[in-house]
């Protein structure tokens, strides 16, 4: 596959489990997007569904989560060495190896990475978790394989190759788009009327305050000319904060995939906006 053939381009798989990913809306997000002249910008990475559709020509890919950036750099330059350590964990797995691997704290950025997707893969519904010190918490899942039949290292490298990959605040990224760029944010549904006013991010929290700094943010953006994109909760706070600046709405459905029982699964309602 030629990266600079479009017709010979073909969507790549995201490699990843992100609980609240968009695998299964990246569709309508790249019809709503079209092409992109300038930069894609995405601060709020996760599992880069949509970056994988889209497949844009130039990107800055941003998350707060330094471990998971770290994996989209190794892979950006090495994902040769990563595949390696895979087959690894591959060789090793049982739930012993899992716990271990857990409590587990390389400082090589290669095996940061190849534990990071090891975990992703045998974990419990592919849920990224950190307990009050940092530390990832969650059991193991039902998933044995850490070596996927689709995985394509070397195209997703060459995929990363064309963005540049940070790890900051949604606001430093979103800042640096302007005229003829696309942002795409896909933040923590955090609401007004939320109990406790916050939801967890990562190892931190993604508060009210933090929904109203981005609004402001994507808003600056919008006006400097770049074009953005955003999915959020449906929820009266949020449709009248977008409302305020002038934003178009749609809601779109889900089924949600984290309950552990089919039984408490059910559809949701969330908003696309652009």
């Amino acid at each position: 596959m030629r990266f600079g053939d479009k017709d010979k381009e073909r969507e790549i798989r995201p490699f990843l489990k992100w609980a609240g990913g968009k695998r299964w809306l990246a569709p309508q997000v790249v019809e709503i997007i079209g092409s992109v002249r300038g930069r894609y910008v995405e601060p709020f990475l996760g599992g880069g569904s949509v970056y994988f559709s889209l497949l844009p020509e130039r990107a800055l890919l941003s998350d707060k989560n330094s471990e998971l950036i770290n994996v989209y750099q190794v892979l950006q330059s090495d994902p040769a060495q990563l595949a390696k350590l895979l087959q690894e964990h591959q060789k090793n797995h049982s739930d012993e190896y899992y716990y271990s691997m857990r409590d587990y704290a390389p400082t090589n950025p290669h095996r940061q990475a190849a534990r990071f997707v090891y975990l992703n893969r045998t974990c419990w519904n592919g849920l990224y978790r950190v307990n009050l010190k940092g530390e990832f918490n969650v059991p193991i899942g039902t998933k044995t394989s850490v070596v996927l039949p689709d995985d394509d290292w070397r195209a997703v490298s060459r995929m990363l190759k064309r963005a540049e990959i940070v790890c900051s605040d949604f606001e430093v990224a979103i800042d640096t788009a302007g005229k003829g760029d696309v942002v795409f944010a896909d933040p923590p549904y955090t609401v007004k009327h939320n109990l406790n006013g916050f939801i967890k991010y990562n190892d931190s929290l993604f508060s009210w305050a933090d929904q109203l700094r981005l609004f402001d943010t994507l808003l600056r953006a919008k006006k400097r000319g770049a074009r953005v994109v955003i999915t959020n909760a449906n929820h009266e706070s949020v449709r009248k904060l977008y409302a305020s600046g002038g934003f178009r709405m749609n809601v779109v459905e889900r089924a949600s995939v984290l309950a552990a029982s089919s039984v408490h699964r059910g559809r949701y309602e969330e908003l696309l906006i652009s």
